[in-house]
């Protein structure tokens, strides 16, 4: 079974993709908050005390850090991303020497409006490519160390979006805040355990990730079969 370190893991939505593509997943994050929900092992800590050499031994890194930087609500009021931090520029050298040294491949997931991915190595995914009309939630997904994940077609959006905690039948729901109906919100991310509201809308859908999975899993399978 390949085994994936899975960074700024939060309650593990991002996990449950590649749990359900075989693979197992540690989970690393400085909130104890999230333990009690994350779907493998876990280890608190601040992911930026990690070096190459403390993952070498996994067959892949997962790379899911803090979103608020890149978000709409930090875009539209000045002053507002720089009180959040950007993880991935830090990282990023420890995901490069890691593939480098000991090639183990790496994915990198943020929000569309994320401006420090490699556009060259990134690909966005929609709900919309898994027939998930009410669920528009773009993420991009970066992947190094030789890992490659191909685009899907984008469908067109044909609902309106509704406003942030005011879904109502008939438009795309958005996730984020005090999200409204929450059981239509876990089953348009695909999770099946009951978690926090503040916990769900800070994820990645699972069927994006599972997406990403099963192409790792069989970039994984051939480097060990050459």
């Amino acid at each position: 079974m390949f085994r994936v370190a899975d960074l700024c893991c939060g309650v593990g939505i991002s996990g449950d993709g590649y749990v359900g593509a075989g693979m197992s997943v540690t989970g690393f994050d400085n909130d104890p908050g999230c333990e009690k929900y994350y779907p493998g092992e876990f280890r608190r800590l601040d992911i930026l005390t990690l070096t190459a050499d403390d993952l070498k031994d996994y067959d892949l890194v997962h790379l899911g850090a803090p979103c608020q930087r890149w978000s709409a609500m930090c875009a539209c009021r000045p002053g507002l991303r720089d009180k959040y931090p950007d993880l991935i520029t830090p990282m990023r050298p420890v995901l490069d020497e890691l593939a480098e040294l000991h090639g183990v491949p790496y994915v990198i997931e943020n929000v569309e409006r994320c401006d420090v991915l490699r556009p060259e190595r990134t690909i966005m995914l929609c709900g919309t490519m898994w027939g998930k009309q009410e669920l528009y939630r773009h993420r991009r997904i970066e992947t190094g160390g030789g890992l490659r994940v191909p685009p899907l077609h984008h469908p067109k959006h044909l609902l309106p979006a509704s406003k942030a905690g005011h879904w109502v039948p008939g438009t795309a729901m958005s996730i984020a805040g005090h999200v409204g109906n929450i059981a239509k919100a876990r089953e348009l991310m695909g999770v099946t355990r009951r978690m926090p509201r503040e916990r769900l809308v800070e994820a990645a859908p699972a069927c994006y990730l599972a997406y990403v999975a099963e192409h790792a899993r069989a970039f994984l399978s051939a480097q060990r079969a050459a």
